[in-house]
């Protein structure tokens, strides 16, 4: 391995390392824009001069040169930073000097390394070039006169995000990145150029003007909106949120955050249920908390348990749902689902619901089956991760299901059950391809597992596993893709049928016949309210979405913004979100509305404190108290061995617009916009619109 001396430490690399990344082992730093270490090496923005001995007479751009035995480099040399300033200099010779008005300002990385290794006058007194600003759709706001030509726009968008839409024409000082056609970037991961611009070409179009950043709290937490469990940050001023933006785990979302989960967030301040409600003579009306409870104990008193039933929908968190599931156990109901769609899985198996891979261990796969999932719209951030991989070479992946556009490369096997049952029987080709592999991937969708058959599926799709395989000491490749970020956290409490209790469609079938008299929709949102029948219907969630017009009694919880709570993300890794805001009005976290509801039934949980609740969590499941850890899953046999029928219907897709499935993204105008313009296929731009 080279070893080599930057600025008087010596330090060994690997071989094809280059200064820049040297450097930054050894805590040195050099300025850049055009370099990103997440995108290939562009070497066209000159920041990072350095001076290198022995070697030519002139600074060498870091960024692009490998490391040798010997070197010798010096970043603040009279050479280095003498060629820094003439490169600050060139840089600024077009640039407006708008940073009042610009929506960079105060995190602008063009304005720091400026004010650190910039000169401070300017010779240039001619007049600057104005570039016309281009049409990236809903999201991405441009003012292309301070674009600096680093190209990061470009290569995200042509190797993360799989949509070459991005490019550069002309040269010299007549050079523009432009989309080409005016029209908006088809991609669910678009705002992330926002992030990679350094300077302010690329602005948040919904958050423009609306604050500054030193104005803003800033909140750690997780993404909901789907199971991946991204991690983010919350900001926040006041009562309302202004933005979301990611935060780096190279073990979840690397640095990468879905458009939905960056600006869905309007929603959180439309349609919120700020206060209880209580079915009065066929309306809903306002109500107290204690007239709530009392409207809810006059219904539960004395009814048995076995006609009362509990349903979690996607968005709730684990301590809530552990309240619930405690509550129902004191109430004597067994019939308590968090399986909203119906999915078949074995709650008893954990293997049987986890990516058990990790999503990271999608990098370390040579063979891929995907099984009803349209990971590009389910798992946005999971699918650049596919691509990543792609991208490496050596990744032979195959599809059943509906033949969708995933940034890669893919081979359509078939479209339905019939498809799997020969690869399980060995009679298609691509069995052979995951025999050959050494790390082979199967990734079963939700698409795949809500069926009548979805049992028969998921075993199915255990037993292609054993046959290829694809589980052995130190790998297992069969991986179960959810798209609720409560879903697994659900499984892993236990809020799934006890004995002789119903599941989501015995529920919803008990309900119409009258079997059930008591529904309590906890954040379910997915159930039509017309197919309860004359039960008695309690929503626990914060919005007012399909869950609330059937309710008879409404309870006003809190957003994921605005509890502390636990989430576990498909591939069973526990992560905490915290309180960024308060509940607006007199809503309050779910586990605590639960809590209080419990004293006045007369069943008291035995928890006052969030902590006592965790506690609780815990000693019922280990997992809880591994805070950002996989725990692996012992495999065992699961699903049904029956073989698929050869005339089953296709796969069909759980998710039909990425930007609305859940009640938060539904009242968000941002979300509503980008259906029009990316579903509805309303992407030119329109006459007037303000860039």
């Amino acid at each position: 391995m080279p070893k080599l001396t930057i600025d008087g430490i010596e330090v060994e690399v690997e071989p094809g390392t280059t200064i820049l990344q040297a450097a930054e082992q050894v805590g040195v730093e050099i300025p850049r824009f055009c370099y990103h270490e997440r995108l290939s090496i562009a070497g066209n923005c000159r920041m990072c001069l350095v001076e290198v001995q022995p070697g030519p007479p002139k600074p060498a751009a870091s960024c692009a040169m490998p490391v040798a035995d010997g070197m010798t480099v010096k970043t603040n040399s009279p050479m280095a930073m003498k060629a820094r300033k003439g490169v600050m200099e060139f840089l600024l010779i077009n640039h407006p000097l708008d940073c009042p008005i610009c929506d960079q300002g105060g995190e602008c990385d063009l304005q720091d390394q400026a004010m650190a290794y910039g000169a401070d006058t300017s010779r240039y007194a001619e007049a600057k070039r104005a570039v016309k600003d281009k049409y990236l759709g809903p999201l991405v706001a441009t003012q292309m006169t301070r674009c600096i030509h680093c190209t990061r726009c470009i290569r995200f968008a042509q190797e993360v995000a799989g949509v070459p839409e991005l490019g550069a024409t002309g040269r010299g000082e007549h050079m523009e990145v432009t989309n080409y056609v005016e029209k908006a970037l088809h991609s669910e991961l678009s705002g992330n150029v926002v992030d990679l611009c350094p300077v302010g070409a690329l602005t948040n179009k919904p958050y423009a003007f609306n604050a500054r950043p030193w104005e803003l709290k800033k909140t750690e937490s997780v993404d909901v909106f789907d199971a991946v469990g991204s991690n983010i940050r919350v900001d926040s001023r006041g009562p309302q949120v202004m933005r979301v933006l990611p935060r780096v785990n190279d073990d979840v979302n690397e640095e990468w955050i879905s458009d939905k989960t960056r600006q869905a967030v309007d929603g959180l301040l439309r349609q919120r249920l700020d206060r209880p409600y209580v079915r009065k003579d066929g309306k809903l009306k306002p109500a107290t908390w204690k007239e709530a409870f009392e409207a809810i104990a006059a219904k539960l008193n004395g009814l048995s348990g076995d006609k009362i039933a509990a349903i979690a929908g996607d968005l709730a968190d684990v301590e809530s749902m552990a309240a619930l599931k405690d509550l129902m156990t004191g109430l004597g109901s067994t019939s308590i689902d968090c399986r909203q769609d119906g999915m078949k899985v074995d709650p008893a198996v954990r293997a049987s619901y986890l990516f058990n891979s990790t999503v990271a261990g999608i990098e370390e796969a040579d063979a891929l089956l995907i099984v009803g999932a349209n990971p590009r719209w389910e798992a946005a951030v999971m699918n650049a991760r596919i691509r990543k991989r792609y991208l490496m070479g050596g990744l032979k992946i195959g599809l059943i299901g509906q033949n969708v556009d995933l940034t890669y490369k893919v081979d359509h096997l078939g479209t339905g059950p019939a498809t799997l049952q020969e690869l399980v029987d060995g009679k298609h080709s691509f069995a052979e391809v995951l025999k050959g592999a050494k790390r082979p991937m199967i990734i079963v969708g939700t698409g795949a597992l809500m069926r009548d058959d979805g049992f028969q599926v998921l075993g199915a799709a255990r037993k292609l596993a054993d046959a290829v395989g694809a589980v052995t000491e130190d790998w297992n490749g069969f991986n179960v893709l959810h798209t609720a970020a409560g879903r697994v956290g659900g499984l892993d409490v236990g809020f799934v049928p006890g004995e002789g209790g119903r599941d989501t469609h015995a529920i919803v079938e008990g309900a119409a016949k009258g079997d059930i008299e008591v529904v309590w929709l906890h954040h379910a949102d997915e159930i039509a309210g017309e197919r309860l029948g004359k039960a008695f219907v309690i929503y626990q969630g914060h919005h007012g979405d399909r869950g609330a017009h059937r309710a008879d009694v409404i309870l006003p919880g809190a957003a994921y913004t605005e509890k502390n709570a636990t989430w576990v993300n498909t591939e069973g890794r526990v992560q905490r979100g915290r309180l960024a805001v308060f509940p607006p009005g007199e809503a309050r976290e779910d586990w605590t509305i639960i809590r209080a509801l419990s004293e006045v039934l007369g069943k008291t949980l035995p928890y006052n404190t969030l902590a006592q609740l965790r506690d609780r969590m815990t000693a019922a499941n280990g997992v809880f108290g591994r805070i950002d850890e996989i725990v692996p899953a012992e495999w065992a046999t699961f699903g049904d061995d029956t073989p698929l029928s050869a005339d089953a219907k296709a796969f069909a897709l759980p998710i039909e617009n990425f930007y609305m499935t859940d009640s938060i993204s539904r009242a968000s105008l941002i979300m509503a916009e980008c259906t029009d313009v990316y579903i509805n296929g309303n992407d030119e731009k329109k006459t007037g619109t303000d860039d």
